[in-house]
């Protein structure tokens, strides 16, 4: 299987980890072997319910009984996309009422570039230094990490760059700008939060200005960081809301959320602004829907926090030298890269799941299904202790 995987799946890096996957329940994955892997990553914070939530299932068998697929996206009413769209609306603030399904996170920053550009009249995107939105070419301009990304230019053009959480830039805003796009939480760049009303302050310029303002949640949405998403935190409502990652445990989606006046100008002069065969798909819509009902009637959210706090309490070492991010959105910061490369491929051989980050090579991820057990965080936490012991010696 190993070699049929490396000859005939095409690989994203020189050594993938090559985890045979034989299934997965709850916080582990299960390899060929029967080794039960305790997974500190949920899918790159996308298997918010864990693996194979009952109740995620069970929406997603259901549907598979009614229909899979029936036309593109938006001609006909189709029940779970359609609940889905309106329970969302319900929990985010005004004017966040309309939301367009799509595929995956990237294409929702697509849809957003997009809508942005067609709304305002404007061209000019304003994205940060060590911003990470995606891989597709929209999202790969306002990547702003030229490392990963010289190799693919020509990119789409008028896109400029300002450092996160610096007053000074704020000012590059002008009247000029379509839109400004920001992560809430940084994530490739090492999990950095905003700081000193950093977002509200970015939230005001873009309103004297004209400009748009999108968030993106696609790793920290959905109760991961102690609120449904993070913006929460931070008193700053977006124009428009990308989400994606957690959306529908572990199933492929994303989507943009706006006002209805904005999402509109997608309709006409061209029709059809935005298309996509398979967003909206009836099937991921009821693993959605099943995901956000279980997320905001349950007390995940809140717990989030709580399990912050443990793995703080619990991971202190002398080579981690700082803990960033917020509830089940966390990085352990090491002291080198070299040891951050130790810590999660030793911990593999443990049968504990760790993953780096994008662009911070000292960065170790921690983002656990959210249901995680207090149990299984300290015994993966106990795995990291020991591996850095071990290096110690």
């Amino acid at each position: 299987m190993k070699e049929d995987f490396l000859k005939y799946q095409a690989q994203t890096t020189p050594n993938p980890l090559a985890l045979q996957v034989s299934h997965a329940k709850g916080s582990y994955i299960y390899d060929a072997e029967g080794n039960a892997h305790l997974d500190f990553v949920a899918g790159v914070s996308a298997s918010s319910l864990g693996h194979c939530h009952p109740k995620v299932t069970k929406a997603v068998k259901d549907q598979l009984d009614k229909y899979i697929h029936v036309m593109v996206y938006g001609e006909f009413i189709q029940e779970p996309a359609v609940e889905y769209a309106k329970l969302l609306a319900s929990y985010l603030p005004f004017p966040l009422e309309t939301t367009y399904l799509v595929n995956s996170g990237t294409e929702a920053i697509e849809g957003a570039l997009k809508l942005a550009r067609r709304y305002t009249g404007r061209t000019e995107l304003i994205s940060t230094n060590k911003a990470y939105h995606g891989n597709t070419m929209g999202s790969l301009s306002i990547m702003g990490f030229e490392d990963r990304k010289s190799a693919f230019r020509p990119l789409i053009p008028d896109v400029s760059f300002i450092d996160f959480n610096s007053e000074t830039d704020i000012q590059r805003i002008t009247n000029k700008t379509a839109a400004v796009v920001l992560e809430t939480i940084q994530g490739g760049a090492g999990f950095i939060e905003p700081q000193n009303g950093y977002l509200e302050k970015v939230r005001k310029r873009c309103s004297e200005v004209g400009a748009l303002l999108i968030l993106d949640e696609i790793q920290p949405g959905f109760g991961r960081t102690g609120s449904l998403f993070a913006f929460e935190h931070y008193n700053c409502i977006p124009d428009i809301l990308v989400m994606g990652k957690g959306m529908a445990s572990g199933l492929p989606v994303g989507a943009f959320t706006a006002s209805n006046e904005m999402m509109l100008t997608l309709q006409n002069n061209p029709k059809l602004g935005h298309i996509t065969t398979f967003g909206g798909n009836p099937v991921i819509a009821s693993a959605c829907l099943a995901t956000l009902k279980e997320i905001t009637e349950s007390d995940l959210i809140s717990e989030s926090l709580v399990k912050e706090n443990l793995i703080r309490t619990l991971l202190r070492h002398r080579f981690i030298k700082e803990i960033r991010g917020k509830g089940l959105m966390l990085a352990l910061i090491m002291e080198s890269p070299e040891i951050a490369d130790y810590l999660i491929l030793s911990a593999a051989k443990k049968y504990l799941i760790l993953f780096w980050l994008l662009f911070e090579k000292r960065a170790v991820r921690i983002s656990p299904p959210l249901n995680i057990s207090h149990d299984d965080i300290k015994k993966g936490c106990h795995t990291i202790l020991e591996v850095l012991n071990d290096y110690e010696q």
